[in-house]
Parts: structure tokens; C-alpha cells; sequence
């Protein structure tokens, strides 16, 4: 296995970064959560630029609110702009929860949030407000820190330790599946539907950031984990928690730490074996057997996977994206019989290589090259000599797919050059279906193009 070679770089910047920033993902999560407004404590344009960013994706409006900090801020503190924009908001939105996300600005600056929180609710600045006071969260998410995935994780991580205490035993189940599509997480409540098994996904924004057609403008979207839910979370019989790296552990073992509450960590139920123990998880938990649904579904997606065979063997895949998708992307592809030479992340958590190799392993030809904490520019340097065959990630990837002439299948945040990212499916028997319906179908196509006959049946 070869490990991170990003220390091998002559220079010190980024160039197109495989990564987002913090809040950003902390505005993702709190979107999650019913009633929330997403809150920047920081300057204006943050929050501009995330929301542009955020809706040429999910093909939402979504509003973030700030807290506008300008010079003067900067020097003498943002504490006022903080509790005037929570008036404000509180005003406007009526919002049942605030999700306030700190910022690179107030995290050098070195403004004490939570405090500031304290004396909010203490001097009642509510003067003039319609609505009741609101949930407020706090999340600490310095841009220069980490990712957004590690922002989304902050949030939810923050959420569940600011909201839930220990209550009585109702039997329910906890699900933090991580950064997924508003597709997968309604998926992830049916599976567990049919379980028998009542279900507090967090974040839940398989409405806010997909929602129907309404014939009138909604200032705060419907959906979301209700707060009574999260509140109960401590109560829940048992936890799963999607995904190989620390952070995304976090919400549940803060909940089995404090309340005792079960966690099965599992990585992203991506293909057929990470989805078999997926299931037999909910088997263990509900005492029951797997619907014949998915029993079906995971039959089908054995018979796709001898049907398609002879498109995918032996071919080459560069991957990347957050940390815990590209790993389950690589366990995936191994299975099918797909190369991932190359799996890269703008994530910098530890043990990214290790676990490559585990999910991997006596399933590839080759050493799969790992690399950690880098940018576009280090993984082309690489991916040019590796002649991969297809490239499985985001948007941002696409230019370079171009230079390689190796066709993108699209997977994962941020999708911002097809329609539809959201209702993608990934996880699951099913999501393994369409993602391995969509490799294939990228291969065909591709062979189709450079074909100077133009085959009309392969």
C-alpha cells in the first residue's frame, strides 16, 4: 500500500482544492434538523459565498444567516453583531432551532461563543421578537481547520451534546449517516421501516434540500429531525453510525458515553459487503429477518454484478472526495472486479491508507496509492501515469477527467455540472444498483464515442 505522498510537493498552496470549507458542512447538517436556520458567526461574504455554493448543488433556495463582522468587529470583538443577527433572526424566521457555526474570523479573533450564547439568553434580547426562544446550537468550525466533512460531524456531533441527556428507554434507533443524499437518507428510513424499527436520522434533510413544488414560498422549509426526537436520542435502544474515520463516530459514542446507548459503528453501506453489514446490524437490533425486499434487491444486484462483469474487469479508477466515501467507493469497486489505483481526499484524518488496504484487500491486483490532505494539482500529478479508465467523484474533479480523457461518474458533494445530485442513490442494495448500473454505463459510452463504426449493440 502506498501511503500519503503529498509531503513530496515542492509548494505550500492549494490549488483547486479536493475540499470544502467547515461551516459549510455545519450548514448542511443544521439543515438537518427541523426548524433550524443555519448561523455564520463571521463576515458577510461567507455566508454568500456557501449559499451559492450549497444551492447549485441541491437546487434549493436555502438562506444562511450572519453575523457581518467588518473591520471594526474584528478588533474589538463580534459579540453584539452576534446577539443583534440572533434578534434578528429570531424575528424573521420564527425558527425553531439556530445553528450558529463559528468562522476563520472569529476563531482568530477569539470570541468565546458559548459565552456569548450565555449572556444572550440571560440579558433576553428579545425585545420586539414575535416567536419564542429558539434552540440555539454551537458549533466550532474554523475553515483553516479541517474539511467540510469534519464540519458537517462538528455540528451533528455539537447537536447531539447540547440537546440530549439520558431518558428512559423507547426502543427507537439513532442513524448518523454522514454527508449523504437527501435519496439515501429517505432510502436509510424505509430499510429501517421495514425493520419495524423507528428511526431518528440525523441530520434529516431529505425534504429541506429536496423538497416538493409549493404553490407558496416557504421561509423555513418543511422537514427536518423534530427537537423532541433529538431530545429522546438518549433513549434510543441502539446507534449506527456510518463511516471509518473518527469524526464521524463522534455523535454516537458521545450518546453511549452518556447514556448508555449502543453503538454499532459501520462503515458507509456502500456495495454489497459494507450493505450486508448494514443489515445484519438492524437484524441483530430488531430480532427480525431482512425483508424480502431487499432480499430481492440484493439479488438483483448479484445478478448485475455477473451480467456486468466483462465491462468493469481490470479496469482503472482514480476516486476521490470526502475521506469515508472514498473508502467505500474503493471497497465497492474491489468487489466488482474495478482497479482503484488511485483514492484521494482532501481530508487529512489519520489512518485514511490503512483503511484503503483493509477494504481492499485480496481484492486488487495492485498496491492502491492513498493520498491524504491533498489538492487537484497533486492528484494529477499522479493520475497521469496510473491511466485510469474511469474517475469516480465530484464535480470538481471533472476538468481533470477531461485532460486524462477517462469519463467522470458523479458521486458524492459537490455535484454542480448534472441536475439531480440529490437524488442520487448510494447506499444499500439499491444505491449499489444504480451506482453499478452507472459505471457500467460510463464505460459503454465511452467506448461508443471513440469508436470510429459507432457500435449500436455491446
Amino acid at each position: 500500500m502506498k501511503t500519503n505522498l503529498a509531503e513530496k510537493r515542492d509548494y505550500v498552496s492549494s490549488t483547486n482544492a479536493c475540499k470544502a470549507c467547515m461551516p459549510l458542512g455545519a450548514c448542511i447538517a443544521f439543515k438537518g434538523i427541523e426548524g433550524c436556520v443555519p448561523f455564520l458567526h463571521g463576515s458577510q461574504g461567507c455566508a454568500t459565498y456557501m449559499r451559492r455554493y450549497l444551492i447549485s448543488h441541491f437546487r434549493e433556495p436555502l438562506d444562511i444567516a450572519s453575523s457581518s463582522l467588518g473591520e471594526k468587529e474584528a478588533v474589538f470583538g463580534g459579540g453584539p453583531n452576534l446577539k443583534l443577527g440572533l434578534v434578528n433572526v429570531i424575528n424573521k424566521y420564527q425558527a425553531k432551532a439556530v445553528g450558529i457555526a463559528t468562522t476563520c474570523l472569529t476563531e482568530t479573533i477569539g470570541d468565546n461563543v458559548p459565552a456569548i450564547i450565555k449572556e444572550f439568553m440571560a440579558e433576553a434580547c428579545l425585545e420586539g421578537s414575535r416567536g419564542e426562544m429558539p434552540t440555539l446550537i454551537h458549533a466550532a468550525t474554523p475553515s483553516y481547520a479541517a474539511t467540510h466533512m469534519e464540519g458537517f460531524h462538528a455540528a451533528v456531533a455539537a447537536t447531539v451534546k447540547q440537546m440530549t441527556e439520558p431518558v428512559a428507554r423507547h426502543g427507537g434507533v439513532n442513524i448518523f449517516p454522514g454527508l449523504v443524499t437527501p435519496a439515501d437518507i429517505r432510502h436509510l428510513r424505509e430499510i429501517a421501516s421495514g425493520f419495524g424499527i423507528a428511526a431518528a436520522v440525523l441530520p434529516d434533510y431529505a425534504r429541506t434540500l429536496d423538497a416538493p413544488a409549493s404553490s407558496e414560498y416557504q421561509i423555513l422549509p418543511q422537514g427536518g429531525l423534530p427537537l423532541s426526537v433529538i431530545r429522546k436520542m438518549g433513549g434510543a435502544s441502539a446507534s449506527l453510525a456510518f463511516g471509518w474515520t473518527p469524526d464521524s463516530q463522534r455523535a454516537g459514542q458521545d450518546l453511549h458515553d452518556r447514556c448508555g446507548v449502543f453503538l454499532h459503528g459501520l462503515g458507509m453501506p456502500i456495495g454489497l459487503r459494507q450493505s450486508d453489514a448494514l443489515f445484519s446490524a438492524l437484524e441483530e437490533i430488531s430480532q427480525r429477518d431482512t425483508p424480502e425486499r431487499h432480499s430481492l434487491e440484493r439479488g438483483r444486484l448479484l445478478d448485475a454484478m455477473a451480467d456486468g462483469h466483462k465491462y468493469l474487469a481490470s479496469k482503472r479508477a482514480v476516486v476521490y472526495g470526502e475521506q469515508d466515501l472514498v473508502i467505500g467507493l474503493a471497497s465497492f469497486l474491489a468487489e466488482i472486479g474495478v482497479q482503484p489505483v488511485l483514492c484521494a481526499s482532501g481530508g487529512n484524518t489519520p489512518g485514511f491508507a490503512e483503511r484503503i488496504e483493509q477494504v481492499t484487500e485480496g481484492l486488487v491486483r495492485e498496491p492502491v496509492t492513498a493520498l491524504a490532505g491533498v489538492d487537484f494539482y497533486a492528484i494529477a500529478q499522479l493520475a497521469g501515469e496510473m491511466q485510469p479508465d474511469l474517475m469516480v467523484g465530484n464535480s470538481k474533479g471533472y476538468r481533470l477527467s477531461r485532460e486524462l480523457d477517462a469519463p467522470l461518474v458523479r458521486v458524492g458533494f459537490p455535484i454542480h455540472d448534472r441536475f439531480g445530485g440529490p437524488r442520487l442513490h448510494h447506499l444499500g442494495y439499491l444505491g449499489a444498483q444504480e451506482l453499478f448500473d452507472r459505471l457500467v454505463n460510463a464505460l459503454i459510452s465511452k467506448k461508443q464515442n471513440d469508436s470510429s463504426v459507432g457500435y449500436g449493440y455491446i
